[in-house]
């Protein structure tokens, strides 16, 4: 199914972005080394029931996780890229840690991830895996109006991503959003220009470029969820939810200081 929003809609999607957002920095400035990743998710469940909202992740179970997901963040750590099931684990210093966050507010979903080093120590590339994917959901971004094509959002993205010495995995990607989490089109991270789903005003998409340093192959866990790099190497996830509008692409999902 393809969501467009009303107006009215996109402006309670505008409120949940932001609420998404504002949860992920409190949870970016909380999370320390020693932190425990069962303690992130705690925290995120206290915010979300506390701003009324509800967590998009906690009964969720498509066809590749393993049963409901069952927490409220995902929790992503060094060689784990998507949907990591937060576990008893403290963080330690150096790790790469991935926030992947989505919730519900007043009938409209919101999306949003961000990767960051944890701590003082600064291991080789970590910095500039998590450039990479900042920098091709820039592009992704850039390329999202009206009239656009799915594909040219890809390219933008995987241009980017491949310039950057990374091979792409276009099994996972964005996707549309709107009163549900996930939602057609499927917006690859990397394509061909001019194909695909013509953008419209009132479509909302979850754009998210991630990369692995050395592999495109993916292995998921004994958990049944978090999916690692088949080679052991870090991992790096950025994601907004933006709308389209007639001037172009609006980000729903940026961070207090960076808003309008």
């Amino acid at each position: 199914m393809i969501e467009i929003l009303s107006p009215a809609e996109v402006a309670r999607a505008r409120r949940t972005g932001a609420l998404v957002a504002d949860i992920l920095q409190a949870l970016r400035t909380r999370a320390q080394v020693g932190t425990n990743l069962l303690e992130i998710d705690r925290w995120t469940r206290e915010m979300i029931e506390g701003a009324g909202a509800q967590s998009c992740y906690v009964d969720y179970a498509p066809s590749f996780g393993r049963g409901p997901f069952g927490h409220h963040v995902c929790t992503a750590v060094n060689d784990a890229v998507l949907h990591g099931k937060p576990h008893d684990r403290a963080l330690a210093d150096g790790d790469l840690l991935t926030l992947d966050l989505a919730v519900s507010l007043e009938g409209v979903a919101a999306d949003s991830a961000v990767s960051f080093v944890v701590g003082q120590a600064r291991p080789a590339g970590s910095e500039e895996l998590i450039a990479a994917t900042e920098r091709a959901l820039a592009a992704g971004i850039a390329a999202a109006r009206p009239g656009a094509r799915i594909g040219d959002l890809s390219h933008a993205i995987g241009s980017v991503l491949t310039a950057a010495g990374y091979e792409v995995n276009t099994q996972f990607g964005g996707h549309g959003i709107g009163s549900t989490m996930h939602q057609d089109p499927h917006v690859a991270n990397a394509g061909r220009p001019g194909r695909g789903y013509a953008l419209r005003p009132g479509l909302l998409l979850a754009l998210e470029p991630w990369v692995m340093a050395d592999t495109a192959e993916l292995v998921t866990d004994a958990d049944g969820w978090t999916l690692r790099s088949a080679t052991g190497c870090r991992t790096a996830h950025s994601e907004h939810t933006v709308a389209i509008t007639e001037d172009g692409a609006e980000v729903l999902t940026l961070p207090e200081h960076l808003r309008p």
